[in-house]
Order: structure tokens, then sequence, then C-alpha cells
């Protein structure tokens, strides 16, 4: 009877052990997965800046050719 207890007592310490790996281990990819999310939107924000920067050099580029082709008339 003894023996059923202890066999009993480790089982039942390494499921709660394994169980806390477990957590872990989902504990960390949800992390993972925030930390990719951040990730994608701060690239979305880069890209969106970038393509801004783009329109406003193109739009001056367009008004000096503009400006240039008036003055050569």
């Amino acid at each position: 009877m003894q023996r059923l207890t202890r066999t009993a007592a480790l089982g039942a310490l390494l499921a709660l052990l394994g169980g806390c790996g477990l957590v872990e281990t989902g504990a960390t990819a949800a992390a993972g997965a925030s930390s990719a999310a951040q990730q994608a939107a701060a690239a979305k924000q880069t890209e969106d800046q970038v393509k801004q920067q783009l329109e406003q050099a193109q739009s001056a580029a367009a008004a000096q050719r503009a400006t240039a082709e008036q003055d050569s008339r």
C-alpha cells in the first residue's frame, strides 16, 4: 500500500512538472506571436512613411520640371 502511494505521488509530481513545461511553451509561443505582430505593424508603418516620402519627392521633382519648362519658354 505504501509503495502504491509513493508511485502515485511520483506520478502526480511528474505530471505537474510536465504540465509546467507545456504552459511555459504555450506562453513562449504566445509571446512570440505578439512580438511578430508588433514587428509586422512597425514594418507597415515604415513602409507607409517611405511611400509618403517618395510621393513628396516625386511631387517636388514634377514641380521643378514644370518651373524649368516655363522658364525655358
